[in-house]
């Protein structure tokens, strides 16, 4: 009996949502907040030092600081500022679609310590002594020049000062305003050149017993402002060391956000188009509730008051990749069912329980990596970390739950009990029930024998490695500047560049690359240049102000100190140890520890292969590759698990094993039953990294580039690698020492 109201029950379902959806989500992606990577800005890292040698650094002191720079931005008009303490001595900047870089770097980096002092550099009054808020940008009523009006706490005190000056300096009479004095610092010395240090150097020919005070030095309008916007803020409790810096143009960060919401449409829409055709009605549903979980992802992001960066995109858009694994599982499950001769309503109940606990211990593994990704990544890394940890947690709600709920209304319905084609499924593979007959599993209509060739798969891989250690040893990787500091700046045009004009651009600048500069782009219209140092603020500003009169926009321009870039080096590798550890411990509890150190194994088997390209390759080794990387563990544990999930529920079935034959045998029909999983996963993250790698902007290029490497490096020893390793290991006193499965409630691994 056919139950309509399940069919329909359905259909209002997705109604309800598609009209959610469609009515709130223009909403949520424009109150999403954009990274500076989207919508142009800049990103620095100060390391606080005390003003007076004595001092310490304090967390009052740095809460105070970090209230000075807010105050200090809000003139500049920035909507959301983000600062945050590092660390005991370290805060973080980022300013987001800021309209001129230059001036809130100036803004930020300014002590502002002010000091009047006497033509001999004797100091009077301080930043202290002026009151708060006072100073405005104003025009000489006699000449109309802009000026700066600033009120003094004290006028008596400040009539003191000018009286002493005027009674010591002979014919002088200059009260010297200086903003960050230096020991050395002389006005007689400042006084001969065109552009002297010191602020200004008002002469009086009486004692002033006025609060106010005008000061005067030749000021533009945006100079006088920026000045008294810089005396408002008032002077810093600490000095700040600028350690890392990352300056990315406006025309940059649109272009980067277009083309990889291109790419991430594209490669969705193929996930989709590849599910449909291959899983019919399965299929159909997993496209409706990855939309949900799209809309969810974005939802859930946008109420934590996430910062969505490139990264972050790339995260999306793999996520769906990943979340489209658990319907696979799930899907696969159902159809070996089906073919077994089960009926709908059985296949979907037993495909359905028997798939659960390989998804569950998939998703926990590779949500290890991304904690400890969120852990130890810079800021741009943290982001892709959080949308990774979100998309996990979605992708099980939706692709589990949402899924199965929308399958079971049609499967319950009754509607699909004599359409089992409507799952993939032919009718010549369905075996009759009656019979028993145990259902071989193909890919392609054939069987493959993995387990005797895998001498064949060792030596491919212990080749491949060996030639990947001597192009290291040779060629070694191409670092950027993350790790070994410096700077890079990155020119933009409409039109194409060449090295030759670029070359020019510097040589003007007086600046010399330490590597060669390198053209990218779709037409070559993106220059990257490297410098061994890190570049100060007045160069960097020079740079932007000759590039951006040239191009027409500003270039990114980044820069990290010798120590930030060791601190990076070092977390990079504790996050590749601490991840690896994590995982063993899980596989090890789930499983069995020779399970878990041949999944280790085989990661490290994927991570080396990253690095043996980006060598070879010679493309740029930066912080984000690290991202991908333990995106690739995550991912590659995550396929590893489903083999050993399916051996151990074939180990179950079969309660103990005597011999390395009938080991072997169940290894070879594991692999089997899990590759063609293997290889709809791997095509639908491929997917979506290919149109990464193809369409995306280029800042995320070597990410993507990464990822497809890994993906195929990860699925290759899932196959060939992990589960063979585990069978020479288990398998070679098994005559001795048989392999006896037995129940237990916490831990359902193979016992011996």
């Amino acid at each position: 009996m056919v139950k309509r109201g399940r069919i329909v029950a359905f259909f209002l379902i997705v109604l309800v949502f598609a009209g959610t959806i469609g009515t709130t989500i223009t909403g949520i992606t424009k109150d999403m907040k954009l990274g500076l990577d989207l919508q142009g800005g800049f990103e620095i890292l100060y390391e606080a030092t005390p003003v007076d040698e004595n001092e310490e650094i304090t967390s009052e002191a740095l809460e105070h600081t970090v209230e000075m720079l807010r105050h200090r931005v809000d003139v500049l008009g920035v909507s959301e500022p983000n600062f945050s303490i590092e660390g005991e001595d370290r805060i973080r900047v980022q300013l987001a679609g800021v309209d001129d870089q230059t001036e809130a770097q100036e803004l930020l980096s300014t002590a502002a310590r002010l000091s009047f002092r006497d033509v001999n550099d004797k100091e009077y009054l301080d930043g202290s002594d002026i009151d708060a808020n006072s100073a405005r940008q104003d025009f000489d009523p006699q000449t109309n020049q802009p000026i700066v009006t600033v009120e003094f706490k004290d006028a008596s005190a400040f009539g003191d000062v000018t009286r002493e000056i005027y009674e010591n300096d002979d014919l002088l009479n200059r009260l010297v305003i200086w903003m960050d004095y230096e020991e050395g610092d002389s006005y007689l010395a400042e006084a001969k050149k065109a552009d002297p240090k010191y602020v200004s150097a008002p002469g009086f020919s009486e004692v002033i017993n006025s609060p106010s005070v005008m000061i005067e030095g030749g000021f533009t309008i945006d100079e006088a402002k920026q000045l008294a916007d810089i005396l408002n803020a008032g002077s810093l409790p600490v000095n700040l060391e600028e350690q890392y810096s990352n300056s990315v143009g406006a025309q940059f960060g649109l272009q980067a956000m277009d083309k990889t919401i291109f790419a991430g449409a594209l490669g969705v829409g193929l996930i989709f188009l590849f599910m449909i055709v291959y899983y019919r009605l399965p299929g159909i549903i997993a496209t409706v509730t990855l939309s949900i979980y799209i809309y969810l992802i974005l939802l859930v992001f946008e109420l934590m008051q996430g910062v969505l960066t490139l990264p972050g995109i790339a995260a999306l858009i793999l996520g769906v990749g990943m979340a489209v694994d658990a319907n696979i599982i799930t899907y696969e499950r159902i159809k070996e069912e089906l073919k077994e001769g089960k009926s709908v309503k059985a296949a979907f109940k037993s495909g359905s329980s028997n798939s659960i606990s390989t998804i569950v211990d998939a998703n926990i593994t590779t949500l290890i990596a991304a904690t400890v990704l969120f852990i130890f990544g810079t800021s741009s890394v943290k982001g892709f970390a959080t949308l990774l940890i979100v998309s996990i947690l979605l992708s099980f709600v939706t692709a589990v739950f949402g899924s199965r709920l929308f399958l079971g209304l049609w499967v319950n319905s009754g509607v699909l009990n004599k359409r089992k084609g409507w799952f993939g499924v032919k009718q010549s593979d369905i075996k009759d029930i009656a019979v028993n007959e145990e259902v071989e599993p193909t890919v392609f209509g054939k069987q493959f024998d993995f387990v005797n060739n895998r001498k064949k798969y060792f030596a491919i891989s212990i080749a491949l490695v060996v030639a990947g250690i001597i192009c290291l040893s040779i060629f070694r990787l191409n670092l950027g500047i993350d790790f070994v500091s410096g700077s890079r700046v990155e020119v933009s045009s409409d039109q194409p560049l060449t090295v030759e004009e670029i070359e020019e651009g510097y040589e003007a600048l007086n600046l010399e690359p330490s590597s060669k500069i390198v053209l990218s782009g779709d037409n070559n219209n993106i220059a990257v240049a490297r410098f061994g140092d890190d570049l100060d603020q007045e160069t960097v500003t020079e740079i932007r102000a000759y590039f951006n009169e040239k191009y027409g926009s500003d270039p990114n321009i980044s820069t990290v100190s010798p120590t930030v870039g060791k601190e990076l080096a070092k977390n990079a590798l504790l996050a590749v140890l601490y991840a690896s550890i994590g995982i063993i411990i899980y596989v090890t509890l789930r499983f069995e520890f020779y399970f878990a150190l041949t999944a280790i194994i085989a990661l490290l088997h994927d991570a080396f292969f990253i690095l043996a390209l980006f060598s070879i390759t010679r493309l740029e080794f930066d912080i984000t590759i690290i991202a991908a990387i333990l995106t690739i563990v995550g991912y590659s544990i995550n396929d590893t698990i489903v083999t050993f999930d399916r051996i151990r529920e074939n180990l179950k079935r079969k309660k103990k094993i005597k011999s390395f034959a009938e080991l072997a045998q169940i290894i070879n029909k594991s692999l089997m039953q899990t590759l063609g999983r293997s290889i709809n996963t791997v095509i639908t993250v491929v997917f979506a990294a290919v149109m990464l790698l193809v369409f995306g902007a280029s800042p995320i290029t070597n990410f993507s580039f990464a990822l497809v490497v890994g993906l195929i490096a990860g699925t290759y020893s899932s196959l060939f690698i992990a589960a063979q390793l585990w069978l020479i290991w288990r398998g070679k006193n098994i005559k001795d020492n048989p392999i006896v499965f037995e129940e237990k409630k916490r831990n359902d691994g193979p016992q011996v």
